[in-house]
């Protein structure tokens, strides 16, 4: 893979609606959108970093920064027999796994195609469709919650996942509980609580949840075990998690029992790779999270989820989901609670580059 031409972009996507989690409320996406050339072929992904440093210290502009200031310019005219040839000469920048995945999903895109195989093949996956849920944000009110939750069973969604926060929590789920008793359901704190709300998770442990997802600090593991100690909720962790040493503090500690693999936050696919190795080995389950794609972003998830330990269902959600065009064809879609793996040569789907040209903001070529 000989690397003739790399093109950086951010575009701007207007959700359909306000996402809201306990640390904001995002209206628009700032994607960020690489793309790399190698004799006719083309290989692309993007970076999830967000708008501000709320989930992440990682931004689109530290992306942007790191991008095309120290990792993009070194590849032009390498001549790369592999991804993992290609993204070594970033090991010595600590941390930033955001960027860094973003370079090596496009070029693992990349060398997909050269291979003429699907990256779901190519990865080790042995899905042909994805088992998937979907994120709930903050609403308004009960009632609005309970009105979409019902439209997301009706639509065929296999779970629901609800954001919570203080004061949005105990009463909240258990009314979705009452109403839709059948239903997997998973609730997601984003680093909300404390030890000190002990009672109100002890509460939430007695509504039949799949799991609760990062209720205590994003950098913590030592609290969390000792909470995992007094509940029966298998706790999932996300934030804390941005690499397979993560997994193992955190499986040594007793931190969980449920880890999220979110490509684009644990550095790219090597690295989810291997997290789903290490949890294979250990029995501990996994599934693939999101963060607010587009479709690029998505096709990687969904090659990724369908490697065989990730058995919980995937936050995946249809296109249609958040956006009311997305950048790629097909887009994708739900059946029966799944998504189809796409099977065509790398990623899989076709980026709608006319619409990504005029949703770019900025743009970077070397």
């Amino acid at each position: 893979m000989k690397i003739d031409r790399i093109l950086l972009r951010e575009i701007r996507m207007q959700l359909k609606e306000p996402f809201e989690i306990s640390s904001g409320v995002v209206h628009d996406r700032r994607v960020i959108l690489l793309t790399v050339f190698s004799e006719g072929l083309t290989g692309w992904s993007e970076c999830v970093a967000g708008e501000d440093p709320s989930y992440s210290y990682e931004t689109c502009e530290t992306a942007w920064f790191l991008l095309t200031k120290l990792m993009l310019p070194q590849m032009i005219g390498k001549d790369l027999a592999s991804t993992e040839e290609g993204v070594s000469d970033t090991d010595w920048i600590r941390g930033h796994p955001m960027a860094k995945a973003a370079l090596e999903m496009a070029l693992m895109d990349l060398e997909a195609k050269t291979q003429k195989q699907s990256l779901g093949s190519m990865v080790g996956g042995t899905k042909q469709e994805v088992e998937v849920g979907v994120s709930v944000g903050l609403q308004p009110n009960d009632l609005e919650l309970a009105t979409k939750v019902g439209a997301f069973i009706e639509k065929g969604y296999s779970r629901i996942k609800l954001k919570i926060k203080p004061g949005r929590d105990i009463h909240m789920v258990a009314k979705i509980r009452e109403l839709y008793p059948d239903t997997r359901i998973m609730v997601d704190a984003n680093s909300a609580y404390s030890l000190h709300d002990m009672e109100v998770l002890k509460e939430l442990d007695k509504l039949g949840l799949m799991m609760i997802e990062q209720p205590l600090a994003h950098d913590d593991y030592l609290d969390h075990a000792r909470l995992q100690q007094e509940i029966e909720t298998p706790i999932c962790l996300d934030e804390s998690i941005r690499s397979v040493n993560d997994v193992k503090l955190a499986a040594e500690l007793g931190s969980c029992k449920i880890i999220n693999i979110k490509p684009g936050r644990v550095g790219g696919i090597a690295s989810s790779k291997a997290i789903h190795e290490y949890c294979l080995k250990k029995g501990m389950p996994v599934w693939c999270g999101g963060m607010l794609e587009s479709g690029v972003g998505r096709a990687h998830n969904v090659a990724v989820a369908s490697l065989p330990g990730f058995v919980l269902p995937a936050d995946i959600s249809e296109s249609q989901r958040y956006w009311a065009e997305d950048i790629v064809a097909p887009e994708f879609t739900i059946k029966d609670g799944h998504v189809q793996v796409p099977t065509d040569a790398g990623i899989g789907v076709t980026v709608l580059e006319d619409l990504v040209a005029k949703l770019t903001v900025r743009s970077a070529e070397f």
